[in-house]
């Protein structure tokens, strides 16, 4: 045994303060396995975490050559893959664990805070069940080369144990013609636990020279190619290092009788388990191998057929692959801060797909309180399996907030779809989700989203009501009659009343669906909902689709690359319309129907469409004729408003409670006007007013609609505080302010001059800095 050597890692890219000692004895470079020798000396790794309490990891996914890491998982070739992409994370996760190295010739610890996204495979054709392993087929044409059942190896890469990491790894060797062995592994001090390897080709390293003399065959010729697995606080192995090149040629013959391949085909037969992630805060980007050799070394063809018949993956045409990789590549042209990411089945194929621009992600900031999942596409069985995420803006105008493709529209689809959304928007939820009837949907919204208020959506549970009954549901009086029920109805035991004698009246009791219906209405029924805020996105009208943001644009027959072309001139046209909206608030010159301050009060504050609809309510207050005290608890008083239900008619009125406190300001009206719509109602204004209240309190002026809001479409930087001695906050914190200089610079020629020059003048400062005497 070589003395022991320690290792700086500050040459290699940690940080000098990083606080990480290797320590570490020489082995036999010609051992192959030795994951638990003896005399091992102790590896030991301290660090603070560097972002603190931080427990919300945030993914930016940028490539800048997304074509030719798509060339490379389809068999074509590419001059780099190891610098096509980057994510930045914001959390680092090293090990407080006092470690142990069995065997090693030298270990390099390289600073790589960035994963790839470069073995990102593209499969798919109409016929789930007709997936060719050997070939990949895009737009007709057929790559000759031999087909990739498995993605290359990048950094970033994880895998639920170290044996799937290993199996994965032998399996991607094996279909390229070389061996692997165990260059090196680490455990814990004082314990078996594994906690990192270095898996290497077998050409690695050179023989001792007391093994060169004898008469077998040199087939050393210190090969480089190899990865490095951790360990991570999440229990799951991840790549932390890969080099793929090789420095000798591929020998199939050879590769078989490898000593790692045959441990392969011991191992076929075991099943495949998958494993369902349900954690809300972190996203696995890659569902690498965690496989046995499905398809490698087993003689059983019906096994593979059945694996293969169950495969299950994203149906693109042989021209959608070409539109998702060029629409995908073009849009981070133009945008730095797209994201996007896919979801890939444990054999490489594309399964899930989510992405979002820039502009939407800032938007999430303003209008986020209130989310709609829109999955009509999925449930209707359109070509484009389309899900998609919309809010209001400050006009009441519908925004996009990120869109997905689904395999299925099972829990597991779901769950990875929400997770990436709560992640691209740094785990935080909106307050009120709304969503169609799916099952599987509403049970992922509350793994995900526990806290979030789960609304269906009101017109589609109508609709679905109207369609399952037949004849019945199709009457106008059935639809009068259910309307009047559903909408009219201002207390729960008024609703449950009228329910059971309309089933009653109309023969539907032991309607089984319906039954099912209205066990979930808490989730429908708005008199359920009069503490959920829905912040304008409500409708009681079938006939309505605020729901869909893409109502009226899509067929049910259609290519990615026409959904594209719709998706960016609807982009486009919503952006324009905003511009618009914002100009011809900035003009408005309302007209007032009323001498009620209120009116006046909110034209000052209010955009121009949302101050109509308020307006419409104070012009109402004049059908409130009678306020009456009915009960008085200290400073809260109860109030009944009666309320003219035909114009002039005073013999026929509705009587409407409203409580008020006079300490607090607070007022709050049985129909609950300011929590479905965001403003309040004409029985809480004439309450206000009769208690002599000159001005709306603060709390009922919500910002998502004022119009003297300057809303700033570009990323939160964040805040200014970061950990001085922390160089990856310095990049991080410093490259999110950059984008938003180059954002706002793209607004205009002028813009871009403005941005330019300085950002020119920044550079010139920083470099004088630099060169300033230490």
């Amino acid at each position: 045994m070589a003395d022991d050597a320690v290792i700086s890692p500050a040459s290699d890219g940690l940080s000098p303060n990083s606080g990480i000692e290797i320590t570490m004895e020489e082995v036999s470079g010609n051992s192959e396995e030795h994951l638990d020798g003896d005399g091992e000396k102790d590896f030991e790794i301290e660090t603070d975490d560097l972002f603190g309490n931080e427990k919300i990891r945030m993914l930016d996914v940028k490539n800048h050559d997304l074509q030719n890491a798509i060339q490379h998982v389809l068999g074509t070739e590419t001059s780099d893959l190891e610098n096509d992409s980057e994510i930045g994370i914001n959390s680092v996760d090293l090990d407080n664990d006092s470690e142990h190295i069995t065997d090693t010739d030298e270990i390099q610890r390289n600073d790589q805070d960035s994963y790839n996204d470069h073995t990102l495979e593209f499969r798919g054709n109409g016929n789930e069940n007709a997936i060719d392993t050997d070939t990949a087929v895009m737009d007709g044409q057929t790559d000759d080369t031999q087909g990739k059942s498995y993605l290359p190896p990048a950094v970033g890469m994880e895998f639920e144990t170290y044996d799937d990491a290993y199996n994965y790894y032998n399996c991607y060797a094996k279909e390229l013609g070389f061996g692997i062995r165990v260059k090196s592994s680490w455990t814990k001090r004082n314990s078996k636990e594994k906690r990192g390897a270095v898996l290497c080709c077998n050409c690695e390293g050179f023989k001792a020279l007391k093994e060169a003399s004898t008469r077998r065959k040199e087939t050393r010729t210190g090969c480089l190619a190899m990865v490095r697995l951790r360990l991570v606080e999440s229990n799951r192995w991840r790549l932390d290092e890969v080099k793929l090149e090789h420095n000798h040629l591929f020998d199939h013959e050879r590769a078989q009788n490898s000593r790692s391949h045959k441990k392969v085909e011991a191992g076929a037969k075991r099943k495949l388990e998958l494993a369902v992630d349900i954690e809300v805060q972190t996203i696995k980007l890659y569902r690498t191998p965690a496989v046995d050799a499905v398809s490698y070394g087993s003689s059983n063809e019906g096994e593979l057929n059945n694996h293969v018949e169950l495969l299950k993956c994203l149906k693109l045409r042989k021209s959608d692959t070409l539109a998702l990789n060029n629409y995908f590549r073009q849009a981070q042209l133009v945008d730095p801060n797209f994201f996007y990411i896919m979801d890939l089945s444990d054999e490489g194929y594309l399964r899930n797909v989510f992405w979002i621009d820039s502009r939407s992600r800032a938007a999430y900031g303003y209008f986020g309180d209130v989310v709609v999942v829109d999955s009509t596409c999925l449930s209707n069985k359109h070509d484009i399996p389309l899900l998609a995420f919309s809010g209001l803006n400050h006009h009441g105008q519908s925004i996009l907030l990120g869109c997905g493709l689904l395999v299925d529209e099972s829990m597991e689809s779901y769950l990875w779809l929400m997770r990436a959304w709560l992640t691209c928007m740094s785990g935080r939820p909106p307050q009120t989700i709304i969503t169609d009837q799916c099952k599987a949907l509403q049970v992922t919204i509350s793994e995900v989203f526990p806290r979030a208020h789960h609304r269906l959506c009101l017109p589609l549970v109508i609709q679905s009501i109207h369609k399952r009954l037949g004849e019945v549901g199709e009457s106008e009086i059935f639809r009068t009659i259910l309307n009047r029920i559903v909408n009219n109805s201002l207390k729960a035991e008024e609703f449950e009343m009228a329910w059971e004698e309309m089933i009653q009246h109309f023969g539907i009791r032991d309607h089984e669906w319906l039954q099912s219906v209205y066990e979930d209405r808490e989730r429908w029924v708005p008199v359920y909902s009069k503490d959920t805020v829905f912040a304008g996105i409500y409708t009681s009208r079938p006939d309505e689709h605020m729901f869909s943001y893409f109502h009226g644009y899509l067929r049910e027959q259609m290519t990615l690359n026409e959904f594209f072309s719709i998706y960016e001139l609807l982009q486009q046209k919503k952006i324009k319309k905003e511009a618009l909206d914002d100009f011809e608030t900035r003009e408005f010159r309302p007209l007032f129907r009323t001498s009620c301050n209120y009116e006046l009060l909110l034209s000052e504050l209010y955009t121009k469409e949302i101050f109509l609809k308020f307006q419409e309510e104070v012009v109402l207050m004049s059908i409130c004729f009678s306020i009456t005290q009915i009960h008085v608890n200290g400073t809260i008083i109860t109030y009944m408003v009666k309320e003219r239900v035909a114009e002039g008619d005073t013999r026929e009125a509705k009587n409407i409670e409203v409580v008020y406190d006079k300490v607090g300001l607070d007022v709050r009206c049985i129909c609950s006007c300011f929590n479905f719509r965001g403003y309040l109602c004409r029985h809480a204004l004439s309450v206000l007013k009769y208690n002599g209240v000159e001005e709306i309190p603060n709390q009922y002026i919500l910002t998502r609609w004022r119009k003297d809001l300057k809303r700033l479409y570009t990323l939160d930087p964040g805040s200014n505080n970061i950990d001085i001695t922390n160089p990856v906050q310095w990049f991080d914190h410093l490259y999110r302010r950059a984008m938003q200089v180059v954002s706002e610079g793209m607004k205009s020629e002028d813009h871009h001059m403005v941005a330019w020059q300085a950002l020119k003048e920044s550079l010139n400062k920083v470099r004088l800095v630099a060169d300033k005497p230490v």
